[in-house]
């Protein structure tokens, strides 16, 4: 008789972060407790010393100094031992000439894997490719998955960082492609009227030229972004 596979739930955009503690590159940390007042990007791979995480690895790395800019820390994740973690970064380092310097996990137990749901039925006992956005205070705001062919684009994780920060300093919403939207560019989504009333005052404010509009639902504006 086939035994089951194991499910495990996946946390979900919105809720707490699961707290967790654990064995890494940089020794123990406390999560979320380490990174209070910060954005992080938690992502797993597959399995070190393998060409697509390789490449991976290498592409935080090159972008790590504009994610701290965003006041944004990197974590990465995979059920290797902590050695061979440790191994991999040195010949990251001696082959290719990057100093990975931020925190990989070495989630062995699969402890922490469990609790995000990044192991996937079908896909063996690895993880997959996930990426979580969490913000400030430890709430999950973006989840990205991949599958273990696939290397993820660093640049969109970074744009979902930033856009996000924007949104919620000017609480508005990001048209797709943001910053390079093919309709408005740079500006962003004004949320739509939530009645009749303001519906037509935001109709009236557009033929005054105060704000942009294609109509009282779709109207949008420019925003600084530091």
């Amino acid at each position: 008789m086939e035994m089951e596979k194991e499910v495990y739930r996946l946390p979900l955009i919105g809720e707490k972060a699961p707290s967790f503690k654990a064995k890494t590159t940089q020794g123990i940390i406390s999560f979320p407790d380490d990174y209070k007042g910060k954005w992080v990007v938690l992502f797993s791979h597959p399995a070190d010393f393998t060409p697509v995480c390789t490449t991976e690895f290498y592409a935080f790395q090159k972008r790590y100094e504009e994610f701290k800019k965003l006041n944004t820390e990197l974590i990465g994740l995979s059920i290797d031992q902590v050695f061979s973690h440790i191994k991999w970064v040195e010949w990251i380092k001696e082959k290719l000439g990057i100093e990975i310097k931020f925190p990989i996990i070495a989630d062995d137990l699969g402890n922490v894997a469990k609790l995000y749901g990044m192991i996937h039925p079908g896909k063996g006992t690895n993880t997959v490719r996930s990426v979580f956005i969490i913000d400030p205070n430890g709430i999950i705001r973006a989840i990205l998955y991949y599958p273990q062919e696939v290397g993820r684009n660093i640049d969109e994780i970074l744009r979902v960082v930033r856009a996000l920060q924007v949104s919620d300093k000017n609480g508005v919403a990001m048209p797709a492609n943001w910053p390079n939207n093919e309709l408005i560019g740079s500006k962003v989504i004004i949320p739509p009227a939530s009645s009749e009333k303001e519906a037509k005052e935001r109709l009236e404010k557009a033929k005054k030229k105060e704000i942009e509009a294609y109509d009282w639902w779709f109207a949008y504006k420019e925003v600084k972004v530091e």
